[in-house]
């Protein structure tokens, strides 16, 4: 029974794998990146009533969730409620040794840890902010930057993907793997920064008993 739940583990495990790669190859042939699509992050926004903000930070690669790369950060400093100063902030946490030091892309290997893709769930105001953060990297790799908006729905399979400061729009089917990956990545950073949300509520909510 051990080995029978071993191989049927094993099969499972596979078959998860080649779909994930299957879906990062749909999603380069709608982006076409030279060097194909290897690492993704994704960025969400977290708050209630602007209180207590939380910007996640997930990682995918070829295999599916990197949780060990996945970073969340408690947004301080901000304007109540200004998710396009709270993404500032979660880029200048994730990505400004990069920008400030160049060198350090060498010292530790930084360079493969740099995305091909960064998905910003939101609409033009944010994905604007994020370009004007990347506006002078300092790096010859450059991630492709693509908001991830809802439709006026919120339905799955209605999200508009904008690149270009929203000027450029990407059609994608409904059914179509590479967006099912969008989908997953968008829905893991959503998830991932509200358990964060969670977690700093319950903690501020027992400091104040």
């Amino acid at each position: 029974l051990a080995s029978t739940n071993a191989q049927t583990a094993l099969v499972t495990r596979n078959s998860h794998k080649e779909s994930m790669q299957a879906r990062f190859i749909a999603l380069n042939d709608v982006f076409e990146l030279e060097g194909g699509i290897h690492r993704i992050e994704c960025f969400d926004i977290s708050h209630t009533m602007g209180q207590q903000t939380v910007a996640s930070n997930v990682v995918f690669n070829q295999e599916g969730p990197l949780k060990t790369d996945y970073r969340r950060y408690n947004v301080t400093g901000i304007t109540p409620g200004d998710d396009y100063a709270a993404m500032s902030f979660a880029l200048h946490k994730r990505y400004g040794k990069l920008k400030a030091n160049p060198e350090k892309l060498e010292e530790h290997n930084a360079l493969e840890k740099l995305p091909d893709i960064v998905f910003i769930d939101g609409g033009k105001g944010q994905l604007g902010r994020a370009e004007q953060y990347f506006e002078n990297w300092p790096h010859a790799k450059m991630p492709l930057l693509v908001g991830v908006a809802k439709g006026t729905s919120r339905k799955p399979g209605l999200e508009t993907l904008l690149i270009d400061g929203g000027r450029k729009t990407i059609p994608m089917d409904s059914d179509a793997p590479a967006l099912h990956l969008i989908q997953h990545i968008r829905d893991e950073s959503h998830r991932f920064a509200t358990v964060s949300y969670t977690h700093l509520r319950a903690h501020e909510t027992g400091r104040n008993l």
